[in-house]
Protein backbone atom coordinates (compact mmCIF):
# COMPACT_ATOMS: atom_id res chain seq x y z
CA UNK A 1 0.00 0.00 0.00
CA UNK A 2 1.59 3.16 -0.63
CA UNK A 3 -0.04 5.55 2.24
CA UNK A 4 -0.05 4.68 5.40
CA UNK A 5 -3.37 4.93 7.89
CA UNK A 6 -3.08 6.77 10.97
CA UNK A 7 -6.78 5.37 13.03
CA UNK A 8 -8.00 8.41 14.43
CA UNK A 9 -8.96 8.52 17.94
CA UNK A 10 -13.09 7.87 17.20
CA UNK A 11 -13.91 6.17 14.27
CA UNK A 12 -16.63 7.26 11.85
CA UNK A 13 -18.26 5.63 8.87
CA UNK A 14 -17.37 6.73 5.63
CA UNK A 15 -19.52 5.59 2.50
CA UNK A 16 -16.84 6.60 -0.14
CA UNK A 17 -14.83 4.28 1.14
CA UNK A 18 -17.03 1.55 0.66
CA UNK A 19 -16.86 0.04 -2.72
CA UNK A 20 -19.70 -2.26 -4.37
CA UNK A 21 -21.21 -2.30 -0.79
CA UNK A 22 -21.04 1.06 0.53
CA UNK A 23 -24.92 1.30 -0.43
CA UNK A 24 -26.00 -0.68 2.26
CA UNK A 25 -23.39 -1.31 4.62
CA UNK A 26 -23.94 0.79 8.00
CA UNK A 27 -22.64 0.27 11.61
CA UNK A 28 -26.09 -0.13 13.19
CA UNK A 29 -28.83 -3.17 12.78
CA UNK A 30 -32.59 -3.23 12.44
CA UNK A 31 -35.20 -2.57 9.99
CA UNK A 32 -35.11 0.66 7.99
CA UNK A 33 -38.53 0.10 6.04
CA UNK A 34 -41.83 -1.96 6.90
CA UNK A 35 -42.11 -4.21 4.68
CA UNK A 36 -44.04 -7.52 4.81
CA UNK A 37 -42.31 -10.68 3.52
CA UNK A 38 -44.51 -12.90 0.51
CA UNK A 39 -45.29 -16.37 1.96
CA UNK A 40 -46.13 -19.57 0.11
CA UNK A 41 -48.41 -22.74 0.08
CA UNK A 42 -45.28 -24.75 1.23
CA UNK A 43 -44.55 -25.66 5.32
CA UNK A 44 -41.02 -23.91 4.85
CA UNK A 45 -40.28 -20.63 3.90
CA UNK A 46 -36.86 -19.35 2.31
CA UNK A 47 -35.71 -16.00 1.71
CA UNK A 48 -32.18 -16.18 0.72
CA UNK A 49 -30.08 -15.68 -2.60
CA UNK A 50 -27.63 -18.12 -4.57
CA UNK A 51 -24.17 -16.94 -2.66
CA UNK A 52 -22.70 -19.46 -1.37
CA UNK A 53 -24.05 -18.76 1.96
CA UNK A 54 -27.91 -18.92 0.62
CA UNK A 55 -27.09 -22.02 -1.41
CA UNK A 56 -26.65 -24.11 1.59
CA UNK A 57 -30.41 -23.83 2.49
CA UNK A 58 -31.66 -24.87 -1.20
CA UNK A 59 -28.97 -27.76 -1.74
CA UNK A 60 -30.06 -29.08 1.87
CA UNK A 61 -33.53 -28.74 0.74
CA UNK A 62 -33.28 -30.36 -2.54
CA UNK A 63 -31.42 -33.23 -0.92
CA UNK A 64 -33.97 -33.85 1.66
CA UNK A 65 -36.38 -33.87 -1.80
CA UNK A 66 -34.35 -36.46 -3.74
CA UNK A 67 -34.09 -38.44 -0.79
CA UNK A 68 -37.44 -39.08 -0.64
CA UNK A 69 -39.18 -36.48 2.05
CA UNK A 70 -41.53 -34.74 0.15
CA UNK A 71 -42.79 -33.18 3.40
CA UNK A 72 -39.70 -31.12 3.17
CA UNK A 73 -41.35 -28.64 0.16
CA UNK A 74 -40.27 -25.51 0.27
CA UNK A 75 -41.03 -21.85 -1.48
CA UNK A 76 -37.69 -20.33 -1.51
CA UNK A 77 -38.16 -16.46 -2.63
CA UNK A 78 -34.96 -13.93 -3.59
CA UNK A 79 -33.85 -11.53 -1.58
CA UNK A 80 -32.33 -8.65 -3.54
CA UNK A 81 -29.51 -7.85 -1.13
CA UNK A 82 -28.05 -5.15 -3.59
CA UNK A 83 -31.44 -3.17 -3.40
CA UNK A 84 -31.43 -3.65 0.80
CA UNK A 85 -34.49 -6.24 0.41
CA UNK A 86 -32.44 -7.85 3.73
CA UNK A 87 -33.55 -4.49 6.12
CA UNK A 88 -37.05 -5.12 5.77
CA UNK A 89 -39.12 -5.34 8.73
CA UNK A 90 -40.41 -8.72 7.82
CA UNK A 91 -36.94 -9.80 6.96
CA UNK A 92 -35.60 -8.47 10.36
CA UNK A 93 -38.11 -10.02 12.52
CA UNK A 94 -36.86 -13.75 11.26
CA UNK A 95 -32.94 -12.26 11.33
CA UNK A 96 -32.35 -9.06 13.53
CA UNK A 97 -28.67 -9.81 11.75
CA UNK A 98 -30.18 -8.81 8.46
CA UNK A 99 -28.19 -11.49 6.07
CA UNK A 100 -29.46 -13.99 4.04
CA UNK A 101 -30.57 -17.43 4.11
CA UNK A 102 -33.32 -16.56 6.56
CA UNK A 103 -36.02 -19.92 6.90
CA UNK A 104 -39.53 -20.15 8.78
CA UNK A 105 -40.29 -23.43 9.69
CA UNK A 106 -44.20 -23.56 9.90
CA UNK A 107 -44.23 -27.14 10.10
CA UNK A 108 -45.60 -27.15 13.89
CA UNK A 109 -47.83 -25.35 16.14
CA UNK A 110 -46.04 -22.12 15.85
CA UNK A 111 -43.88 -21.13 13.80
CA UNK A 112 -39.85 -21.31 14.56
CA UNK A 113 -37.77 -18.43 12.82
CA UNK A 114 -33.93 -20.39 11.78
CA UNK A 115 -31.24 -18.18 10.73
CA UNK A 116 -27.93 -18.22 9.51
CA UNK A 117 -26.79 -21.31 7.51
CA UNK A 118 -24.99 -22.90 9.54
CA UNK A 119 -28.21 -23.14 11.81
CA UNK A 120 -30.28 -24.06 8.62
CA UNK A 121 -28.64 -27.08 7.70
CA UNK A 122 -28.29 -28.18 11.53
CA UNK A 123 -32.00 -27.83 12.12
CA UNK A 124 -33.24 -29.53 8.70
CA UNK A 125 -30.67 -32.60 10.00
CA UNK A 126 -31.90 -32.90 13.00
CA UNK A 127 -35.56 -32.36 12.14
CA UNK A 128 -35.35 -35.30 9.39
CA UNK A 129 -32.30 -36.99 11.06
CA UNK A 130 -30.68 -36.97 7.43
CA UNK A 131 -26.99 -36.19 6.68
CA UNK A 132 -25.68 -35.84 10.46
CA UNK A 133 -25.10 -38.72 12.63
CA UNK A 134 -27.39 -38.69 15.63
CA UNK A 135 -24.89 -39.38 18.33
CA UNK A 136 -21.66 -40.33 19.14
CA UNK A 137 -17.79 -39.50 17.37
CA UNK A 138 -19.28 -39.23 14.04
CA UNK A 139 -21.35 -36.47 14.67
CA UNK A 140 -19.06 -34.07 16.84
CA UNK A 141 -16.65 -34.94 13.26
CA UNK A 142 -19.34 -33.37 11.29
CA UNK A 143 -19.86 -30.54 13.40
CA UNK A 144 -15.97 -30.43 13.83
CA UNK A 145 -15.94 -29.44 9.67
CA UNK A 146 -19.11 -27.57 10.06
CA UNK A 147 -17.83 -24.76 12.83
CA UNK A 148 -14.09 -24.78 10.77
CA UNK A 149 -16.41 -23.45 7.53
CA UNK A 150 -18.58 -21.58 9.44
CA UNK A 151 -15.38 -19.49 11.25
CA UNK A 152 -13.32 -20.02 8.05
CA UNK A 153 -16.00 -18.50 4.90
CA UNK A 154 -15.26 -14.94 6.39
CA UNK A 155 -11.54 -15.10 5.51
CA UNK A 156 -12.40 -15.92 1.83
CA UNK A 157 -15.49 -14.18 0.94
CA UNK A 158 -15.19 -10.93 3.29
CA UNK A 159 -11.38 -11.15 3.15
CA UNK A 160 -9.95 -12.76 -0.07
CA UNK A 161 -12.76 -11.76 -2.36
CA UNK A 162 -13.94 -8.53 -1.28
CA UNK A 163 -10.17 -7.21 -1.73
CA UNK A 164 -9.49 -8.91 -4.54
CA UNK A 165 -12.77 -8.02 -6.56
CA UNK A 166 -14.95 -5.59 -4.32
CA UNK A 167 -12.87 -2.87 -3.12
CA UNK A 168 -12.54 0.22 -4.53
CA UNK A 169 -9.03 -0.16 -5.07
CA UNK A 170 -6.62 -2.97 -4.96
CA UNK A 171 -3.52 -3.46 -2.68
CA UNK A 172 -1.08 -6.35 -1.94
CA UNK A 173 -1.35 -6.26 1.48
CA UNK A 174 -4.57 -6.89 2.49
CA UNK A 175 -4.91 -9.55 -1.32
CA UNK A 176 -1.79 -11.10 -0.21
CA UNK A 177 -3.26 -11.70 3.52
CA UNK A 178 -6.22 -13.32 2.42
CA UNK A 179 -5.08 -15.45 -0.86
CA UNK A 180 -2.58 -17.16 1.62
CA UNK A 181 -5.34 -17.91 4.26
CA UNK A 182 -7.43 -19.09 1.62
CA UNK A 183 -4.76 -21.18 0.18
CA UNK A 184 -4.36 -22.56 2.91
CA UNK A 185 -7.71 -23.40 4.19
CA UNK A 186 -7.90 -25.50 0.66
CA UNK A 187 -5.02 -27.34 1.99
CA UNK A 188 -6.44 -28.00 5.42
CA UNK A 189 -9.19 -29.63 3.55
CA UNK A 190 -7.01 -31.13 0.99
CA UNK A 191 -5.07 -33.17 3.77
CA UNK A 192 -8.13 -34.35 5.38
CA UNK A 193 -9.67 -35.22 1.63
CA UNK A 194 -6.70 -36.99 1.26
CA UNK A 195 -7.29 -39.20 4.01
CA UNK A 196 -11.38 -40.02 4.29
CA UNK A 197 -13.60 -39.62 1.49
CA UNK A 198 -15.94 -36.80 2.43
CA UNK A 199 -14.79 -33.95 5.16
CA UNK A 200 -16.52 -35.48 8.45
CA UNK A 201 -15.57 -39.11 7.03
CA UNK A 202 -16.79 -41.97 4.74
CA UNK A 203 -20.73 -40.76 4.34
CA UNK A 204 -21.38 -37.15 2.83
CA UNK A 205 -22.90 -34.84 5.35
CA UNK A 206 -24.01 -31.31 5.89
CA UNK A 207 -20.31 -30.29 6.79
CA UNK A 208 -19.71 -30.97 2.90
CA UNK A 209 -22.46 -29.04 2.00
CA UNK A 210 -21.38 -25.91 3.88
CA UNK A 211 -17.82 -26.61 2.53
CA UNK A 212 -18.71 -27.30 -0.89
CA UNK A 213 -20.65 -23.93 -1.80
CA UNK A 214 -17.41 -21.78 -0.98
CA UNK A 215 -14.81 -24.53 -2.09
CA UNK A 216 -16.63 -25.29 -4.62
CA UNK A 217 -17.25 -21.76 -6.30
CA UNK A 218 -13.76 -20.73 -5.87
CA UNK A 219 -12.36 -23.88 -7.75
CA UNK A 220 -14.66 -23.36 -10.78
CA UNK A 221 -13.45 -19.61 -10.87
CA UNK A 222 -15.55 -17.32 -8.87
CA UNK A 223 -14.14 -14.18 -8.05
CA UNK A 224 -13.36 -13.10 -11.90
CA UNK A 225 -11.46 -16.79 -12.25
CA UNK A 226 -9.56 -16.28 -9.23
CA UNK A 227 -8.85 -20.03 -9.39
CA UNK A 228 -6.21 -18.94 -11.68
CA UNK A 229 -4.81 -16.67 -9.40
CA UNK A 230 -4.53 -18.76 -6.52
CA UNK A 231 -3.26 -21.88 -8.44
CA UNK A 232 -6.44 -24.42 -7.00
CA UNK A 233 -6.04 -26.99 -9.18
CA UNK A 234 -3.01 -27.95 -6.97
CA UNK A 235 -5.81 -29.51 -4.47
CA UNK A 236 -6.13 -32.66 -5.86
CA UNK A 237 -8.36 -34.00 -3.44
CA UNK A 238 -10.16 -31.24 -3.01
CA UNK A 239 -10.68 -31.11 -6.57
CA UNK A 240 -12.10 -34.88 -6.63
CA UNK A 241 -13.97 -34.44 -3.99
CA UNK A 242 -15.81 -31.10 -5.56
CA UNK A 243 -16.76 -32.79 -8.81
CA UNK A 244 -18.18 -35.79 -6.59
CA UNK A 245 -20.47 -33.10 -5.15
CA UNK A 246 -20.85 -31.06 -7.85
CA UNK A 247 -22.77 -33.95 -10.15
CA UNK A 248 -25.10 -34.84 -7.41
CA UNK A 249 -28.69 -34.27 -8.72
CA UNK A 250 -30.08 -32.33 -5.02
CA UNK A 251 -26.77 -30.10 -5.65
CA UNK A 252 -27.68 -29.66 -9.03
CA UNK A 253 -31.01 -28.35 -8.56
CA UNK A 254 -30.09 -26.26 -4.86
CA UNK A 255 -27.36 -24.75 -6.90
CA UNK A 256 -30.03 -22.90 -9.17
CA UNK A 257 -32.13 -21.49 -6.94
CA UNK A 258 -32.56 -17.38 -6.03
CA UNK A 259 -29.80 -17.27 -9.15
CA UNK A 260 -30.94 -15.68 -12.41
CA UNK A 261 -31.70 -18.65 -13.97
CA UNK A 262 -34.10 -19.50 -11.73
CA UNK A 263 -35.20 -16.54 -9.01
CA UNK A 264 -37.98 -18.31 -7.01
CA UNK A 265 -38.90 -21.64 -6.28
CA UNK A 266 -42.42 -23.35 -5.44
CA UNK A 267 -42.77 -26.06 -6.72
CA UNK A 268 -40.31 -28.82 -8.81
CA UNK A 269 -41.80 -28.17 -12.14
CA UNK A 270 -39.77 -24.24 -11.56
CA UNK A 271 -36.48 -26.43 -12.67
CA UNK A 272 -38.48 -27.04 -16.03
CA UNK A 273 -38.98 -23.10 -16.48
CA UNK A 274 -34.50 -22.61 -16.53
CA UNK A 275 -33.64 -22.13 -20.03
CA UNK A 276 -29.81 -22.97 -20.05
CA UNK A 277 -30.47 -26.87 -19.49
CA UNK A 278 -26.60 -27.04 -19.27
CA UNK A 279 -26.82 -26.00 -15.70
CA UNK A 280 -28.67 -29.52 -15.22
CA UNK A 281 -25.59 -31.52 -16.27
CA UNK A 282 -23.29 -33.36 -13.72
CA UNK A 283 -19.73 -31.82 -14.93
CA UNK A 284 -20.57 -28.28 -13.75
CA UNK A 285 -19.67 -25.21 -15.54
CA UNK A 286 -17.49 -22.65 -14.51
CA UNK A 287 -18.53 -19.53 -12.96
CA UNK A 288 -16.28 -17.56 -15.50
CA UNK A 289 -17.46 -18.63 -18.54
Amino acid sequence: MSDTYTPPEVWTTDAENGGKFSGINRPTAGAREEKALPVGEHPFQLYSLGTPNGVKATIMFEELIEAGHPEAEYDAWMIKIFEGDQFGSGFVDINPNSKIPALLDRTGVEPVRVFESGSILVHLAEKYDFLLPSTGRGRTEVFNWLMWQMGSAPFIGGGFGHFYVYAPERYKYPIDRYAMETKRLFSVADNQLGETEYLAGSEYSIADIAAYTWLGNLYHGAYNGADKFLQLHEFENVGRWVKAIDARPGVIRGRLVNTQAMPERHSAADFDKVEDRSLFEPVRKRADV
